[in-house]
Parts: structure tokens; C-alpha cells; sequence
């Protein structure tokens, strides 16, 4: 029995004894693995339905195929596994903020099924955030198992992330970035290594079941004065096609949300209007990798005036899409978008001055791509590299860190929070590590209490009052009844000075007649960082707690320093 047991934790083999580093590594390895599998699966299947289906689209009601599948999706998440709709990513921040990185074992698999349903009959969604919902599930589950604790836990989280976004777009370094930049929050070394590991086991089993693929290849860019300048533009007109992109969502979502009529049926009105739009534009159905490869190699024989309603039409289907109730992410719209908007742009720029001698329109759709998916995910550095990584080359680096990171900048002048987090931002429910929230959040009023004050009752002399203050160490005196226990008021000792060094007051004052009964109180459910606040506002120093009319001890700053000194310390500990 012992073996079992021993064998159930691995922390507790000698070979681990020395550096949980090392146990964390393995558990990497088999987290990256099953989120490429994951990855690789949810793939197969929405490329499976999508071509399954393709051959019904030339009837009359096939606007009705994505309304089918939305509504099948959203009856599958609300009925059957009992998870909300959308794409997952805020639910795994919060867990990560929250709960240690805790997530059901059942969203491991929920997110793919749901996601297949949508994407797969034409809805325009992306695969990615669903199946990051799935691996970071498989890490939480994982961990679990293995008994690790809650810092551990949530670097497996990650881990999960990391491996499935390397293994869907073949990208490990993006999958490292992404999962650090937008999933943890912060950059450790203890974060990175056996996220990086993530990141390649999910990477090599994507490659070893579909082959080392480049998702878009492209020919060499020859990047010129022009073009980078040119980038400026560019990178203004993709935030706004992000900013844009982000109020169509949250305008289709609060409409849909006052409809009084069941989710399900919502999201099939949604998959409806996109199948709609989808009879005149196709290229607005599915994840729309196809179309992007064709705007990157330059085959996209469509004109400007097409690419620019369809840059519309796509927005608007994806708001319909996931608005309304249907299941998927936004990286895929965001690399359709992009790549129209850098079509579109490179277009204009042709028409305005047909003289310069620009790069061709391949280009533009890659730094387009870039541009949108850092302007909504307000994540620079996963823009960059997963651009970089899904087309092979970093002959459009310059431009591309120009896009990036001003796309970035004024999207988040104009949209604080990204889309992934805005919700969460909304609810005050973000709270990264080490973050002044977060530290807040994680202490409670009840750890902070301190009960060595002694209690007086109204009625006593100020002269038994002397006697009692020479007992004590404390400054403050919380007043209560004498009969039935009630919290009265509070006596400071720096405000009552006066009456205790007048000898002819000690028997003439009682304490109810110099106590202050207007004190500020606080009660044990309170949030601390409310509390905090209070004190800031009335300049306290301390401040009294009572629970049902009962004094139960006293706040100070001073333990409240102690215990956010300490509490920020475990958190930011490597």
C-alpha cells in the first residue's frame, strides 16, 4: 500500500525530493501532449463537418446549416454539461485569479464538442480560444491528480494553454507568449520553463499527426522606406477594425441578451443571419483559413470595393456568431479581418499613389492579421510572434513591430481592457499577481483582527478607566453595553487627554459621556480593500469590527502592512 500511495504523489519520489522544477517539467510533457491531441482533434473535426456539409450549400436553404449548429451548440452547453456560452478564455483567467487555476474536468472536453457544432456548420469563429479552455482544463485536471498546490497548479494552466495554441497554429513560441502574456500575467523564470516545454510537446504532436506545416507560406518580402512608413497607417486603420469588431460583439450580445426567448433559439437566429450573409459572401463562413492563405499569396482575384464589404460582413457574422449564443474564439476572424483590412489598405495606398513602387498585397495582409489580433487581444508580443511563426519569416519584422504595438497602444487608449478580459475588468474580478488587488483579495478582515482590546461598559468612572488603561498597551477602548453586550462606541485616548490628567473629572465623568459613538465600523464579510479605503478617507489608523452589534476585535494599518507584506511575498515568490 505504501508503493500506491507513493506512487499516486510524485512529489514524494526521491528523484523529485530535490527540485519540484523537475516534477513540473514531466507533468509539462504530458499536459503539452494531451492539449496537442486536444488541439489536433478539434481540428479534424470542425475540417470534417465543414466539408461534410459543403456539398448541401448550393441548396436554397442552406443559410439554415449554421443555425442549426449554433443552436445544437448552445442546447449542448446549456443543457447537457451546464457551462455558459462563449469562448472560455475569461472563465481561465478568473480561475487562474481566483482559484488557483481550479477548473472542471468536464470543460476539457465540452469547448471542443461546442465549438465543432458552430464552426463546423459555417458559424465565423475561430478554434483556438475554445481549445485553450480544453487544455487548460486537462492541466487543471492534471495537477489535481498529482496532488500539486495552487502555484503549481496554475503554471500547468498555463502549460495546458501554452500547448494548445502551439499545437493548432504549429507555433510554440507564440503558444509560450500567449499563454504567459494573456493567461498568467507575468513573466517568471519559474513560469516559463516547463511552459516552454508545453509549448513543444504540443507542437511535436500536432507535427508528428499533421505533418510540419506553415499554416500561411508566403515568398520573401522586400521591405521598403515606403512600406514602413506606410505601416503607421496601417496599424491606425486595424485598431479601428478591432474597436470596431469588439462594439459590433458587445452591441449583438446586450441586444441578444434582452430577447426573452430561449439561448438556443437566439444563437439559431444568429447562425440564420450569418448563413444569410454567408449565400452572397462565402468567404465570411468558418474560420476562413482558406481565404487568408489566399490574400497572403496574392491569389485573392476579388476587387477593392469586395474586399472591403466583405471586411464589413465578416465583422458582422462573427458578432452574430458569438453574440448571439454561439461557441468559438476570436483569433481566426481576427486573422480574416486582418488580412481583408491589410488587403483593402495596400489597395487604397495603389489607387492614392500609383507612382511608389509598394511591396505586393501579401504583406499587407500579414502586418493586417497582426494588427487586429493585437489590437483585440491588447497582447503585442502574441501578434508578433505568431505572425511570424505562422508564415515562416522575419523579413517583415520592422513593419510588423511598428503595426503591433501602436495597434496595441490605441486600442487600449480607446478600449482599456481586451476582449478576452473585459468582461472580467467589468466585474473587478481581474486581479493578476502581485497586483495590489489581488494581494487585497487574498486577505480576509477576520485574519486581520486584533483581539487583545480590552472592552468598558458606559457606565464606568473615568477614574476606574485610569486603572484599566494602565493594564493595557493599546490606545483604543471599545465601549458596550453592560447588559446585553451591544457595541457602543469607541475611546481613543488621544482625543480624551484633557479629562485624564484633571484629577476632578475622575469621579465625575462617565465613560458614555466622552466616548465617541459615531465611529466609523467595519463587519467581517467586508471587502478589504473597501476597508482600506475608508481609512484613507477618514485618515484612520484603526478602525473597529462588529459582528451581530458585538465588538470582535480592531483593524490597524500596521497589521495590515505586515499581512500585505507577506501575502505579496508568497505570491511573487519564484
Amino acid at each position: 500500500m505504501s508503493i500506491f500511495r507513493s506512487w499516486h504523489n510524485p512529489l514524494r519520489w526521491n528523484v523529485f525530493r530535490s527540485d519540484d522544477r523537475l516534477f513540473l517539467i514531466l507533468i509539462a510533457v504530458i499536459v503539452g501532449s494531451c492539449s496537442g491531441l486536444a488541439a489536433v482533434a478539434l481540428n479534424w473535426s470542425i475540417a470534417t463537418l465543414f466539408d461534410r456539409l459543403h456539398s448541401f450549400r448550393h441548396y436554397w436553404w442552406a443559410f439554415t446549416l449554421p443555425a442549426f449548429g449554433a443552436a445544437l451548440s448552445s442546447l449542448f452547453l446549456e443543457k447537457i454539461v451546464n457551462e455558459g456560452a462563449g469562448h472560455g478564455v475569461p472563465e481561465v483567467v478568473y480561475s487562474v485569479s481566483r482559484y488557483g487555476g481550479l477548473l472542471r474536468f468536464r470543460s476539457s472536453f465540452s469547448r471542443i464538442i461546442s465549438s465543432c457544432l458552430t464552426i463546423g456548420s459555417g458559424g465565423s469563429a475561430g478554434p483556438e480560444a475554445p481549445v485553450v479552455m480544453s487544455g487548460a482544463a486537462i492541466g487543471s485536471n492534471i495537477a489535481s491528480f498529482f496532488s500539486l498546490n495552487d502555484r503549481q497548479r496554475i503554471i500547468i494552466v498555463g502549460c495546458g494553454a501554452a500547448g494548445a495554441i502551439s499545437s493548432i497554429f504549429n507555433a510554440p513560441v507564440a503558444g509560450l507568449v500567449f499563454s504567459i502574456e494573456v493567461i498568467l500575467g507575468e513573466w517568471k523564470a519559474g513560469n516559463i520553463v516547463p511552459i516552454a516545454i508545453a509549448s513543444v510537446a504540443g507542437t511535436e504532436i500536432s507535427r508528428l499527426l499533421q505533418g510540419n506545416n506553415i499554416a500561411f507560406a508566403h515568398y520573401n518580402f522586400d521591405i521598403s522606406f515606403f512600406d514602413i512608413g506606410a505601416s503607421f497607417g496601417l496599424a491606425v486603420f486595424t485598431a479601428g477594425a478591432s474597436i470596431f469588431l469588439t462594439r459590433c460583439l458587445k452591441t449583438v450580445r446586450g441586444v441578444s441578451g434582452k430577447i426573452k426567448i430561449p439561448l438556443w433559439l437566439r444563437a439559431a437566429a444568429g447562425g440564420c443571419a450569418v448563413g444569410i450573409i454567408g449565400i452572397f459572401l462565402p468567404v465570411v463562413l468558418g474560420e476562413g483559413y482558406h481565404s487568408t492563405g489566399n490574400m497572403i499569396n496574392g491569389t485573392f482575384a476579388k476587387g477593392t470595393l469586395f474586399a472591403a464589404i466583405a471586411l464589413l460582413a465578416k465583422i458582422f457574422a462573427t458578432s452574430l456568431t458569438l453574440g448571439a449564443g454561439g461557441s468559438g474564439g476570436i483569433f481566426a476572424p481576427c486573422l480574416v479581418i486582418g488580412s481583408l483590412a491589410g488587403l483593402t489598405y495596400y489597395r487604397a495606398l495603389t489607387v492614392i499613389w500609383p507612382s511608389l513602387s509598394w511591396i505586393n498585397e501579401g504583406c499587407y495582409a500579414l502586418l493586417g492579421m497582426a494588427g487586429l489580433i493585437s489590437g483585440m487581444l491588447q497582447a503585442p508580443l502574441t501578434g508578433i510572434f505568431l505572425i511570424v511563426e505562422i508564415t515562416g519569416g522575419y523579413n517583415v519584422i520592422l513593419p510588423l513591430l511598428i503595426v503591433s504595438s501602436l495597434s496595441t497602444t490605441v486600442c487600449h487608449y480607446i478600449e482599456p481592457a481586451s476582449f478576452y478580459l473585459k468582461a472580467l475588468v467589468a466585474k473587478g474580478q481581474l486581479l493578476r499577481p502581485g497586483t495590489d488587488a489581488r494581494v487585497l483579495s487574498d486577505l480576509s478582515v477576520p485574519e486581520l483582527l486584533e483581539r487583545d482590546c480590552i472592552t468598558v461598559n458606559q457606565n464606568m468612572l473615568l477614574g476606574e478607566f485610569i486603572n484599566i488603561i494602565k493594564k493595557s498597551k493599546r490606545n483604543f477602548f471599545p465601549v458596550e453595553d453592560e447588559k446585553t453586550g451591544r457595541f457602543l462606541g469607541l475611546i481613543n485616548l488621544s482625543e480624551i487627554r484633557t479629562y485624564l490628567f484633571n484629577s476632578g473629572m475622575h469621579n465625575a465623568v462617565f465613560l458614555w459621556q466622552i466616548m465617541d459613538s459615531n465611529v466609523d465600523r467595519v463587519f467581517p464579510d467586508d471587502d478589504l480593500a473597501e476597508v482600506l479605503n475608508i481609512m484613507d478617507r477618514k485618515n484612520l489608523f484603526s478602525i473597529p469590527v462588529v459582528a451581530n452589534n458585538r465588538f470582535i476585535g480592531m483593524i490597524s494599518k500596521a497589521t495590515l502592512l505586515d499581512k500585505y507584506r507577506k501575502e505579496l511575498m508568497v505570491q511573487t515568490l519564484d
